[in-house]
C-alpha cells in the first residue's frame, strides 16, 4: 500500500457505494415474481451469466422446450453485473492454473476455451447486444523481479506445448509504450485471448434474448427447496412452485439447493473503484493506447482496465472471507480496503494525481479449493450444477451452462469427458478449521509477494495436496 494511505481519502469523497455498472438508468425493466405453480421441461435457478447462459443455450438446442429461470432478485444483480468485465478464454483461471492441474489435457481445454469466447463474440454481435464488447487482449504486468521469473518460464512452457499464439512477452520499455507506468518491469501479453465488456449490459442482453426465445423469467423468486415428485423436480418459492422434468442450478456463491455441493464453496469479497472520465491530457499521459485488460502478478493482485467512456476501474488486491462462510451484506462496503486500492492506484498512476473515484463497491464471489468451476449432477442426473468460478465466470460460465446441459441430456460429450468436469476439488472444512487455515494462506501469500516470492512451509504443502491457493 502506498505510504499513508489516508492521503488519498479525498479522491473518494464523491464515491458512491454502488457498482458502477449497475448505475443506469437504461437498465431493464423487473419481470414479475412467481405466483401461484409452473410447469416446464426445464428449470434455471439463477439469474446470472451462468443461469441467463444455460436458458439461452437450452432454447437454441431444442427451441420446443419449456423453459423457466427464476431469479432471487434481478437478472445480473450480484457477481455478473459488478464485476471488472474481463470476459477470459481460460477455462482453467489461467494457464498456469490449469497446467498445474490438468496437464494433460490443457490443449484440449485451450482449444475448447477459444471457441467458448468465439460464440461469446457470435452471440453478441448476432443479437446486437449493446455491451461495448471489444477483443482487446490483456497483459500480466511484473511489478516486481521475481514476477519477470515467474511470467518467462510460464511464456517458455505454453510454447513448449504449443499454446503459445497469441502471447509474447514485453520488457520494460516495451510494456511501458502499451501503459505507462513507472512501477512495470515488464509482462506477458495474450493478444486474443481476452475481451473487455461492459458486464451488467452483457447480463441484460442475455436476459432480452431469453424472453425473445420463449424463456419465462420471474424475478424477485429466489429458490427456497429442491424436492423430487414423480419423474421430476420440484422447486419452492416464496409464492409458488415449479415442477420441472429437469434442473439446472447457477447460483454460485449463493447456498446450492444441493446440500452437499455447499462446503465445497466459500464466499470472497473483493472490492473495486472507478475513476471519472481521464481528459485526452491524462490518456495521453498513461499511454495505453490498445486498451488492453491489465493484471498485475502479484498474489495479492490488482486488476484494472478502461471502460468505452474513458474511465479507470481499479479492483482486487484485498479477498475477505467471513467467518462461517456466512454472506454479509455489510461487507460490501469497506472504506478501509477503498483507502488501499486509491493508494495502490496512485501509486501505479502517479501522472493522474487529481483523478476522483465516482463508485466504489464490492460483493461476494465464489471460490474453491482449485480455482476453477467445478460441476456435477444429483437426484439421479435430474439436477445439474456448476459452481466455483472464481472472478473469471464472466467467459467460463457459458462453457458451464454447456456442461449441465450435457449432463442433463446425459451425453457423453468432449466436455464431459474431461477429467475437469468428472472431478471435484477438495471440499472446504468446517469452522473454525477453514478460518484458520484461509487466514494463514492470505498472511502467507502476502509474505511470498515481501519475499521474492519464495513459497513458505504452509504453502508448499498446499501444493502437494493440490489446492489452489496461488493467487
Amino acid at each position: 500500500m502506498a505510504a499513508n494511505a489516508m492521503n488519498f481519502a479525498p479522491s473518494l469523497a464523491d464515491a458512491t457505494p454502488t457498482p458502477y455498472w449497475l448505475d443506469d438508468p437504461a437498465r431493464p425493466p423487473v419481470r414479475p415474481a412467481l405466483t401461484g405453480d409452473e410447469h416446464c421441461d426445464l428449470l434455471v435457478v439463477g439469474g446470472g451469466y451462468s443461469g441467463l447462459w444455460t436458458a439461452l443455450l437450452a432454447k437454441e438446442r431444442d427451441p420446443a422446450r419449456d423453459v423457466v429461470l427464476i431469479e432471487g432478485r434481478e437478472a445480473g444483480w450480484a457477481a455478473s453485473g459488478r464485476n471488472g468485465g474481463f470476459c477470459a478464454a481460460s477455462l482453467t483461471h489461467g494457464l498456469a492454473n490449469g497446467l498445474a492441474r490438468w496437464p494433460g489435457e490443457i490443449a484440449a481445454l485451450d482449444r475448447m476455451g477459444e471457441d467458448n469466447l468465439d460464440a461469446i463474440e457470435r452471440t453478441v454481435a448476432d443479437h446486437a447486444i449493446d455491451c461495448d464488447f471489444e477483443r482487446s487482449g490483456a497483459i500480466d504486468v511484473a511489478t516486481r523481479p521475481h514476477h519477470l521469473t515467474e511470467l518467462t518460464e510460464l511464456y517458455e512452457r505454453a510454447r513448449g506445448l504449443g499454446l503459445g499464439d497469441g502471447l509474447a512477452l514485453l520488457d520494460r520499455d516495451a510494456v511501458r509504450a502499451r501503459a505507462n507506468s513507472p512501477t512495470f518491469l515488464g509482462g506477458l501479453v495474450d493478444s486474443r485471448g481476452t475481451a473487455l465488456l461492459h458486464p451488467a449490459k452483457l447480463a441484460w442482453g442475455l436476459k432480452r434474448v431469453c424472453l425473445e426465445r420463449g424463456v419465462r423469467i420471474h424475478e424477485n423468486t429466489p429458490g427456497q427447496r429442491l424436492a423430487a415428485t414423480g419423474s421430476g423436480m420440484a422447486v419452492s418459492t416464496p409464492y409458488g412452485r415449479v415442477f420441472a422434468r429437469r434442473v439446472a442450478l447457477g447460483t454460485n456463491v449463493f447456498p446450492s439447493l444441493v446440500r452437499r455441493v455447499r462446503p465445497y464453496t466459500v464466499p470472497v469479497y473483493d472490492y473495486a473503484l472507478m475513476t471519472e472520465p481521464l481528459t485526452e491530457a491524462q490518456r495521453d499521459a498513461i499511454g495505453w493506447h490498445g486498451r488492453e485488460g491489465l493484471a498485475d502478478a502479484a498474489n495479492r493482485f490488482h486488476y484494472f482496465r478502461l471502460t468505452a467512456d474513458h474511465r479507470v476501474l481499479w479492483g482486487g488486491y484485498d479477498a475477505v472471507y467471513p467467518f462461517g462462510g456466512r454472506l454479509n451484506a455489510d461487507l460490501d462496503q469497506r472504506p478501509r480496503t477503498y483507502l488501499t486500492l486509491a493508494g495502490n492506484f496512485f501509486r501505479c498512476f502517479p501522472q493522474l494525481e487529481g483523478v476522483r473515484f465516482t463508485h466504489a463497491w464490492g460483493g461476494a464471489i465464489d471460490t474453491c479449493s482449485r480455482f476453477s468451476a467445478f460441476f456435477g449432477t444429483a437426484h439421479r442426473g435430474r439436477v445439474a450444477y456448476a459452481a466455483g468460478y472464481t472472478g473469471l465466470g464472466v467467459g467460463a460460465s457459458r462453457f458451464g451452462a454447456d456442461v449441465m446441459l450435457d449432463l442433463l441430456a446425459g451425453e457423453r460429450t468432449g466436455r464431459t469427458a474431461l477429467e475437469m468436469v468428472r472431478t471435484k476439488p477438495l471440499p472446504f472444512p468446517p469452522e473454525p478449521v477453514a478460518w484458520a487455515g484461509i487466514g494463514i494462506t492470505q498472511w502467507s501469500l502476502a509474505r511470498a509477494d515481501d519475499r521474492g516470492g519464495r513459497r513458505n512451509a504452509w504453502l508448499r504443502t498446499l501444493d502437494r495436496l493440490g489446492l489452489g491457493f496461488d493467487s
